[in-house]
């Protein structure tokens, strides 16, 4: 395992590896960023990439541009040294990139603005101003630093999996992305770098969250969209720990909201709700 803190020698040894000669078995380097704080979501996505690809490249960088709140920029959970030991144990490849935000940004940090074709727009696109032309600024210049034949992103993290699906696409890029399946602790918490700032109290309340997605899809067969938006909302109004920021059921495609079923579509439930001040989001598939 190598690890670079700066752009310039990380794509040098990326370019040296590349030019070793390499079996046509597999892609030659896959992409995994991250924000740190890792966990067995993560590095299912490492496995992942390394059963698929020569070279693992594993970023670990909290971009300032997709925090829309300061506080939640402060309190992100940063764990360099524990990530470190997590990949270590792992058998391949793996190149580590912890770039400073001067490496990434340079002279300015701000982020671009997309059009993702309406995608932006939708869940967190409501809640979190700004939030997407972050993610889209920095997986860009990751993307042109790292220059991967393939990438991976967690489907927990699903409306920002289909807005890097159409970054590639507005960008033309020659990358395949790769979308991981979901995660999860024993009580069915997706897992997530913030479950940290919960207590086991709170990991316990927060199972609601699971459990009530399960029901949805339980109920999807039989129950108009109508019905299951006053279920979920009933269901997070008898419990005082946990606060519904949204429910949607939505087009996975479009990631427009959905209020009656299509046949011909795929429909996914989404949830985002507040633990004291930490949020949490999951999804889960539908039909």
């Amino acid at each position: 395992m190598s690890k670079f803190t700066n752009k310039k020698s990380l794509a040098e040894a990326i370019s040296d590896f590349r030019s070793k000669g390499l079996s046509a078995d597999k892609s030659q380097v896959g992409f995994v960023p991250t924000m740190g704080a890792l966990h067995e979501g993560h590095l299912a996505l490492v496995k992942s990439a390394l059963s698929e690809n020569h070279l693992v490249v594993v970023s670990i960088f909290v971009n300032p541009t997709q925090f829309n709140n300061a506080t939640d920029l402060d309190k992100y959970p940063r764990t360099l040294d524990d990530d470190l030991r997590l990949l270590e144990t792992l058998d391949g490849h793996v190149m580590i990139y912890i770039p400073t935000i001067d490496d990434i940004y340079e002279e300015e940090i701000a982020a671009s603005s997309y059009n993702f074709g309406g995608l932006e727009h939708q869940m967190e696109g409501k809640h979190r101003n700004g939030h997407f032309d972050g993610v889209g600024t920095v997986v860009s210049k990751l993307f042109d630093i790292v220059k991967p034949n393939k990438a991976y992103f967690g489907e927990k993290d699903f409306q920002q999996l289909q807005i890097i699906k159409k970054l590639v696409q507005l960008e033309k890029l020659p990358i395949e992305i790769v979308g991981c399946p979901i995660v999860r602790e024993k009580s069915g918490l997706a897992m997530s770098s913030r479950n940290q700032r919960l207590n086991k109290e709170e990991q316990e309340e927060a199972s609601l969250i699971y459990a009530t997605l399960m029901e949805v899809r339980e109920k999807f067969p039989t129950q108009s969209i109508e019905e299951l938006n006053e279920f979920v909302s009933e269901r997070f109004l008898n419990n005082s720990k946990i606060e519904l920021e949204y429910f949607d059921i939505a087009n996975e495609e479009t990631l427009e909201t959905a209020t009656k079923k299509d046949p011909s579509a795929k429909h996914r439930a989404f949830i985002a709700a507040f633990i004291g001040e930490v949020r949490l989001i999951d999804n889960m598939p539908l039909n």
